[in-house]
């Protein structure tokens, strides 16, 4: 048998531990930057440009967007 076990070690409640803020940590990081990202998002408005002359299926649509900055 194995005589050597411990509750501290990184199998047990310590590597538990280690997971649950590792993860913590994680959700936090990518939190921070979703949010980040979405006030960038949210304060770049853009105008379209001659709508009429949109094609359903066109690589040339994105012309007719245009930044308002």
């Amino acid at each position: 048998m194995n005589e050597n076990r411990s509750i501290f070690a990184l199998d047990g409640i310590t590597g538990m531990l280690i997971a649950t803020v590792l993860l913590l940590i994680i959700l936090a990081v990518l939190t921070v930057w979703g949010l980040g990202v979405q006030n960038a998002s949210a304060t770049n408005f853009y105008d379209i440009k001659d709508e009429q002359s949109i094609k359903m299926f066109s690589t040339e649509n994105a012309k007719h967007v245009v930044d308002v900055k």
